[in-house]
């Protein structure tokens, strides 16, 4: 089913004596959907409601650690505590171990340090993404747990 010429040149008329506009809202429907309306209050309105939609819309934060193969328990515990302090903010954590050098013969220890970085944080976030060694560097995601 079409839309005649007649049908179109009517609501055009109807738009003119009104002092308003004829807009194609979905041009993809059998037959066309159009409305006669004020154009620019029709695009206001469009814009207006992007906007409430990125509003809504949740941003997620990724805070990152860095950890050796080789952390002392002090500085593993001092990174624990930002790492605490991340997920109650509601960011996820990447903890990243880096392996410098010839470090990369110590893969086993980078593993249990994020094991034990993510045993740690069990009380304040879920592993998201167990540690996965991607080039020199072994790489574990934390999300907050949902409060």
């Amino acid at each position: 089913m079409t839309v005649g010429i007649y049908q179109l040149k009517e609501a055009l008329d109807i738009a003119d004596e009104q002092g308003l506009d004829l807009v194609e809202i979905s041009p993809s429907a059998n037959p066309p959907v159009c409305k006669v309306i004020d154009y620019k209050k029709f695009l206001y309105e469009q814009k207006k409601k992007q906007k409430e939609i990125k509003a809504k819309t949740a941003k997620v934060v990724v805070k990152e650690i860095r950890l050796g193969p080789h952390t002392d328990d002090h500085d593993f515990d001092f990174k624990l505590k930002h790492a605490i302090k991340f997920l109650s903010d509601g960011a996820k954590v990447k903890v990243d171990v880096f392996f410098k050098g010839r470090n990369i013969i110590y893969k086993e220890k980078g593993e249990i340090i994020l094991l034990k970085f993510a045993q740690a944080l069990e009380d304040y976030g879920k592993v998201e993404q167990l540690p996965k060694l991607e080039g020199k560097r072994m790489i574990m995601i934390v999300s907050p747990k949902k409060s």
